[in-house]
């Protein structure tokens, strides 16, 4: 991992000092992020200037238009400029160098200057001119080389995203919408090829990795690397997609600048604009927004729900709607390939919630269910607290697999490297702590040697599914007509629906009733309140004897039960209980086993209505993963002979101190 990048870092970050008073601290990051990506790109398109300008001119004198691919092999470069301008020239006109720059801008070739369109730079140039600070700040940046023969990509990846951090805290915008601490990645990176690293050496390697919410291309970048590590004749093609303008910029040329294909990094909202449709890749990796509603596109995304089913992205559910991240990963397992085809891996980074949130009924419930019968989940790495920029919360990483080796087929491996971290010297932002490449390294061999130790706990897919059963005791209520409760029908519907003088008719009925007495069977009860009715003319219909119940009555164990019209029990609402039935077991046997013998009178509902739409057996299906309770370790209770002898000394330590006082 690098760590030599701050004082870069904090030399782009002075410059922002000359804004101080002419733009908002907010507002910075306006014009040096840009100017980061336009002085790293001076520094490419300098050293074969000259050439670029003589293979120009030549083209020129020919009348070719399609200049792009001469130049580009001119400058040995995806990027070029056919300005005869420099950041050092650029200083020598200082009266003209709005002007100037613009120019200079606009001779570059037409994927970098959509770059600096994502950045509206143009109306930044005019602006610090007109503050007399454009020459000053150019000038600044004129100081720092920012080759890659300098700057290498990963240590300039790392400048790019200090800079980004330390604006997005000056404005209150998280830091973790753009991009993740470098060994995070690292360590997401290596468990996604540690299953491939033989095939990745192979002669004439071709791999592809995309990243659906790519930030500035860490990811990408990172997962370029390893494999050139691996095998420098490999070709490892990277895709992203990023909805921040300023991210996809700085993404953007860093690609440009790699050799990558520009045209490969999207720009646009992955739900609503796919911007690779029809692709399928070998790796991906992500860090979406959690916790982040995405209330802006639900229709697009409900439609495509009901519309399309599992022919579309998100087939298998669509979670609540503040939280979207779970749409990402359904997004990423759209892009996969088939077994036949190799399979994909990919891991994402998300918050505790999908591990959990929802109950079988929801659509997180339905998404885990899709992924782990499909047998896709291989792995869920559970982080330490306080290592991402803008959260301190605990998050986790999950690894997923279309074409499992066997050894892991039908079985999640679990790792615990919560407290593998070592103090950070300095905070930056929520980020305390970090992770060492020994760290890195013993998570990967923890992952590789697939076994269940301290930190390792291997389990089998249906151990986190569940079928929820419906336990029902029956319903016991005893009646009486008090003057409050005769008053408390005017809160039931069914009763103040009726006309004035049929409600006053009503409760001067119901007066007449002894309020002292108690009814302990429903049936007497109702019978009485008919007769009483009959004798002072009152006719209601039935749903005002269901008001009167409700309002006279109240549940009592030692009433007699309440039965229908067939004579079946009714169920008592507030007793109602949700038990969970480990998934391979039947439902009636744990119920016979585990409840009945100890719930008096308790039956299982057996309507419709609470058997799985999906297989249509008795409980509705759901899975959660726990994984706090794999690796709970249970501490007995203290004795009470302890506690004891520590109260006693306390006693004596409290008399002791009264006796100094008195004395």
């Amino acid at each position: 991992m690098v760590d030599n990048f701050n004082e870069k870092a904090d030399f782009i970050w002075s410059i922002a000092d000359l804004l101080r008073g002419d733009y908002k601290q907010s507002e910075y990051q306006k014009v040096v992020l840009p100017l980061t990506v336009l002085r790293r790109l001076d520094c490419v398109t300098a050293r074969n200037k000259d050439e670029v300008l003589e293979r120009y001119e030549q083209l020129q004198a020919q009348g070719i238009e399609n200049v792009a691919p001469s130049l580009k092999k001119a400058a040995d470069a995806e990027v070029y400029n056919t300005s005869e301008y420099t950041f050092e020239t650029l200083c020598n006109d200082p009266d003209n160098i709005a002007e100037n720059l613009q120019y200079y801008i606009n001779q570059y070739d037409e994927e970098t200057k959509e770059i600096f369109d994502k950045f509206d730079f143009g109306h930044q140039i005019q602006r610090l001119d007109d503050a007399n600070l454009l020459y000053k700040v150019v000038r600044q940046f004129a100081e720092i080389d920012l080759h890659p023969d300098e700057v290498p990509n990963e240590e300039m990846g790392y400048i790019y995203e200090e800079l980004i951090r330390k604006f997005n805290e000056l404005s209150n915008e998280t830091a973790g919408e753009h991009f993740t601490p470098r060994e995070v990645i690292e360590l997401m990176v290596n468990l996604i090829f540690e299953e491939d690293d033989e095939a990745l050496s192979e002669q004439g390697a071709v791999r592809t990795v995309f990243d659906p919410a790519c930030g500035t291309g860490g990811m990408l970048s990172v997962a370029e690397e390893y494999v050139r590590q691996l095998n420098k004749d490999a070709r490892i093609h990277v895709f992203g997609q990023e909805l921040n303008p300023e991210s996809y910029a700085v993404c953007n040329s860093d690609m440009l600048i790699k050799g990558q294909e520009p045209d490969n990094i999207v720009y646009g909202n992955s739900f609503t604009d796919d911007g690779f449709p029809s692709r399928q890749f070998d790796y991906m990796l992500s860090n979406p927004p959690f916790g982040v509603s995405w209330k802006k596109v639900q229709d697009y995304i409900k439609r495509e729900h009901d519309e399309e089913g599992y022919a579309g992205r998100f087939g298998a559910g669509t979670p609540r709607i503040s939280d979207g991240s779970l749409l990402f990963l359904q997004h990423m397992l759209s892009k996969t390939k088939p077994p036949k085809e190799g399979g994909s891996r990919l891991a994402i980074v998300f918050n505790g919630s999908p591990l959990f949130a929802g109950g079988p009924n929801s659509g997180e419930s339905g998404i885990r269910r899709w992924i782990l019968e499909n047998d896709w989940l291989d792995a869920i790495i559970g982080l330490p607290e306080s290592l991402f920029y803008n959260t301190g919360i605990r998050t986790y990483i999950w690894v997923l697999s279309t074409n499992k080796p066997e050894p892991r087929k039908n079985k999640v491996q679990l790792i615990d490297a919560r407290d593998l971290y070592k103090e950070m010297d300095k905070s930056l932002g929520e980020k305390r702590n970090e992770l060492t490449n020994e760290h890195i390294n013993e998570i990967n061999q923890i992952f590789g040697d697939l076994e269940a130790n301290g930190r390792s706990r291997v389990i089998s897919v249906d151990e986190f599914g569940y079928r929820r059963i419906v336990i029902d005791k029956p319903l016991r209520m005893s009646f009486r007509p008090t003057k409050k409760r005769i008053e408390s029908l005017d809160d039931e519907r069914a009763f103040t629906n009726r006309d004035k003088e049929t409600q006053e008719a009503v409760k001067q009925a119901l007066r007449t009733l002894d309020s002292e007495k108690q009814w302990m069977d429903r049936d007497v009860f109702i019978d009485e309140v008919e007769s009483c009715f009959d004798s002072h003319g009152v006719n209601v219909r039935k749903s005002v004897y269901n008001a009167i119940e409700r309002a006279l009555g109240e549940q009592n164990d030692d009433a007699k039960i309440v039965t229908d019209s067939n004579g079946d029990p009714e169920h008592d609402t507030d007793l109602r209980k949700r038990e969970r039935v480990p998934l391979n077991t039947d439902p009636r046997k744990y119920f016979e086993e585990e409840v009945q013998p100890y719930v008096e009178d308790a039956w299982i509902n057996e309507s419709s209505k609470y058997h799985d739409d999906k297989d249509g057996k008795l409980g509705v299906v759901g899975y959660e993963i726990n994984f706090d309770r794999y690796f709970y370790d249970y501490e007995p209770p203290r004795s009470l002979d302890d506690i004891d002898s520590e109260i006693r000394e306390l006693e004596d330590d409290i008399v002791n101190l009264l006796n100094e006082v008195t004395e």
